[in-house]
């Protein structure tokens, strides 16, 4: 009787660890033809389908996805213009496998290396924006794995910008599904993702240049509904990849293939479960990001309230015919003391299926609130007991 109240109390230990820290995955009666693969909602990041998610394997070009979120990103921080001229190096003119055949010496902007390497895979193009970016490809690459790491990819090396082959570069479906669905937050991507065939100009001015033509390695961009990206790749090595993401409604789902035996099932499986993650569920938007939920009382600060809004857009993946089961509770602090930081925390949304919680989201204030002054105080208790009279 003793050994088997110890074995019931063993596995209810482990029953509640796995309940309270593994991510909720829905369970999907079909296998894929790859090594490994993942389906998950763009939006939220729940997993849908998996397949040995977190297995190290070479991801060929499908690397290129972190060299293009780099990229948005310093766009963004306007540290880089799209019209900026870059100079193509040596070492960038060299590379081997999908290119634009630029020259050495020759001067692309960045927008047309952008494009080249959303669109036709660009191996010289990587290199060329990430000495431009990076100063050099050694302290880009450096970046890379320090953007991995701050996005949770855990089990993610960077060894070069493109995924050419070389020891001790690997990624997972996984972590591939979390730096895709950081690439697709940044709207000008999606103009030459979706991209399926154009013409830029390459070679040096001094010589007959030549206008290239080049087509979208992305079948799906063509053929699948909905489709906008994202990247594929294929060694002999990693075998055939794809990071696939498409969008209908109000819901975008991503869905990485890894290590396929043919071009054609990298493209059907990818394919195959997107068609089963819109055909069985649905994304119910909550909030968008940085929308004002509702109003926080700040003690002694120059300002009495503060705004608490989402830290990002606040959403939840559910099965089509249990969408009436949701609902949301909205806790917010009372009040809290200046000085209040921009992002401090002031509450949250509590989103429920029937009575269990299946997602909680941030809420945090939107500005910086300074401490008020001696006057300030005594100016607002004078407000205060004239509006009171």
């Amino acid at each position: 009787m003793f050994t088997n109240k110890m074995l019931f109390v063993r596995f209810m230990i482990i029953f509640i660890f796995v309940s309270l820290f593994c991510t909720p995955v829905f369970a999907a009666e079909f296998d894929i033809n790859a090594k490994s693969a993942i389906l998950v909602d763009a939006n939220s990041g729940q997993v849908i389908y998996e397949k040995n998610p977190h297995e190290k394997l070479p991801i060929a070009s499908v690397t290129k996805v972190m060299t293009m979120l780099l990229t948005m990103e310093a766009l963004e921080r306007k540290q880089v213009n799209l019209s900026d001229m870059v100079n193509i190096s040596s070492r960038a003119a060299s590379m081997g496998g999908s290119q634009l055949y630029m020259e050495e010496g020759e001067q692309q902007s960045l927008e047309t290396l952008m494009k080249g390497i959303a669109i036709c895979s660009a191996n010289d193009a990587c290199v060329a924006v990430a000495e431009y970016i990076g100063g050099s490809e050694e302290l880009f690459v450096q970046n890379m794995n320090k953007r991995a790491a701050e996005l949770g990819m855990l089990n993610s090396n960077f060894i070069n910008t493109n995924g050419l082959p070389v020891e001790g570069h690997y990624s997972t479906a996984y972590d591939v599904s979390l730096m895709s669905r950081e690439l697709l937050k940044h709207n000008k991507i999606h103009e030459w993702l979706t991209v399926w065939m154009t013409t830029i100009t390459v070679g040096l001015p001094t010589k007959k240049q030549t206008q290239l033509e080049i087509t979208n390695t992305n079948r799906l961009i063509k053929t699948y509904p909905g489709a906008n990206g994202i990247k594929t790749g294929y060694t002999g090595e990693a075998g055939y990849c794809l990071s696939a993401s498409a969008t209908r409604g109000n819901m975008t789902l991503v869905s990485v293939v890894l290590g396929a035996p043919s071009t054609n099932i990298r493209f059907s499986e990818s394919a195959k479960l997107l068609d089963y993650g819109f055909a069985v569920y649905d994304s119910i938007n909550i909030a968008s990001q940085n929308q004002i939920i509702g109003k926080v009382k700040v003690d002694k600060g120059k300002v009495d309230h503060v705004n608490a809004v989402t830290k990002e857009n606040v959403s939840v993946l559910i099965k089509k015919d249990e969408k009436q089961n949701i609902r949301k509770e909205i806790i917010l602090k009372e009040n809290v003391s200046a000085p209040v930081k921009k992002g401090e925390a002031l509450g949250e949304i509590v989103i429920y299926k029937d009575e269990k919680i299946i997602k909680r989201y941030p809420l945090v204030s939107d500005e910086d609130v300074e401490k008020a002054g001696i006057l300030t105080l005594y100016y607002k208790l004078f407000k205060s007991i004239t509006a009171n009279n």
